[in-house]
């Protein structure tokens, strides 16, 4: 009987995985709605009732849903056959891939007309979401960044990420794009949530970047593939990113900056909420200002303080620092071999190093530039010296 009841199981499983498919082509993501539908009656009755106007449930759903009904086979087709072309797949609450922190979305409040836990999220990537998802860190701010902010937000994505933690952000201009950048240079999988489908490259100059994103992280979406970004989406993703992670980080952001929106989520959600201090003259910094004045964030200034703060949610990210760690201790495999390469009386070129480093010219171009933002090389010309340890060990 067991194997039966194993079998029965998976049905069970599979058709409430395609019933919250369907149901996500016919609600649009965060409708506070659905909370108590779906607690009530499950997905698969909800969906049952938009296909057979007549049901005694239907009478209590919106009229934008039930008119979905003609179409919905031919979406849930389309949605299907295009995930299948773009490697895409379906990940739902019950499967071993699903982050049980998404859950407690359906337990906040609605902001902005939003609430709720997703159906579910396409996901693309090799990578374990669930897994990723113990130990990740959201990083989020302004698109419209300063060299400061920029800087901040890769130097804090790269120390979590050497130190086992997962970046999760939103791919956009500015903030997010650095965020992800930094923990690619330690080698480490990031998770990136979109407010498109997870097969659309938006902003189409990112690309490459999503691409990298993919190739050993993930790339996730609760719009069906090939939807397009609108305002409300960006909002309503904004949930997603607080959920996932164990604690979020904003690196600059004006006062109604949409990355305070993430930071609201995380809040709610009993989160770590943290914000990196900006110049006080700095507008892009006055929304985080005033969080950390309201008391809505904790002030961090590095990596390690980020680490630290979320260190009693998830001890196996941060581990006590060393009183004799150096910045060069801290730094990824390739990164303390780059260095290795550079000499302090014969400036070496990009290419030269890459070799002796085994690295490849791109990862090594990288690295030199984000080591010479922490004070541990410089260039001259197209030229690289290392600089003395105590030389300059001063963030910029």
């Amino acid at each position: 009987m067991s194997g039966r009841t194993d079998q029965f199981r998976r049905g069970d499983a599979l058709r409430d995985a395609e019933a919250r498919l369907a149901l996500s082509l016919v609600v649009e993501p965060g409708d506070p709605r659905l909370v108590p539908l779906l607690d009530e009656h499950g997905a698969g009755a909800v969906v049952a009732a938009i296909r057979d106007g007549g049901a005694p449930l239907a009478s209590h759903l919106p009229d934008a849903w039930r008119d979905a009904a003609p179409r919905l086979e031919r979406d849930v087709l389309a949605a299907r056959s295009r995930a299948d072309e773009q490697g895409l797949r379906w990940v739902v609450p019950g499967d071993r891939e699903w982050p049980v922190g998404l859950d407690d979305l359906d337990h906040v409040e609605p902001h902005g007309g939003t609430t709720g836990a997703p159906l579910g999220l396409w996901v693309r990537g090799p990578a374990d979401l669930a897994g990723l998802a113990e130990q990740a860190v959201a990083v989020v701010g302004a698109r419209s960044c300063t060299a400061y902010g920029s800087d901040c937000a890769a130097e804090i994505a790269a120390d979590v990420a050497d130190q086992g933690g997962t970046v999760v952000s939103g791919a956009a201009f500015g903030i997010d794009a650095a965020a992800h950048r930094g923990a690619l240079v330690q080698h480490r999988p990031t998770v990136a949530v979109l407010a498109c489908g997870a097969d659309v490259e938006y902003p189409r100059t990112h690309a490459s970047l999503l691409r990298r994103i993919g190739q050993d992280g993930l790339v996730v979406s609760e719009q069906a593939p090939g939807q397009v970004p609108m305002r409300s989406r960006f909002l309503s993703r904004n949930r997603i990113i607080a959920a996932l992670a164990v604690g979020t980080v904003v690196v600059e952001a004006a006062r109604r900056s949409g990355s305070l929106n993430t930071l609201y989520w995380a809040d709610a959600l009993g989160r770590v909420t943290m914000g990196v201090p900006g110049p006080v003259t700095s507008q892009q910094s006055a929304g985080v200002h005033q969080a950390v004045r309201d008391g809505r964030a904790v002030l961090v200034t590095t990596g390690r303080e980020v680490l630290d703060a979320v260190a009693g949610v998830t001890a196996d990210v941060a581990e006590p620092a060393r009183v004799d760690d150096t910045e060069r201790d801290r730094l990824g495999r390739l990164a303390r071999r780059v260095l290795d390469a550079l000499s302090f009386e014969q400036a070496r070129t990009g290419a030269d190093v890459a070799a002796s480093a085994r690295g490849s010219r791109a990862e090594v171009a990288e690295l030199l530039t984000a080591l010479e933002r922490q004070g541990l090389c410089i260039h001259v010309g197209d030229r690289w010296l290392v600089l003395p340890r105590g030389a300059s060990t001063t963030r910029r």
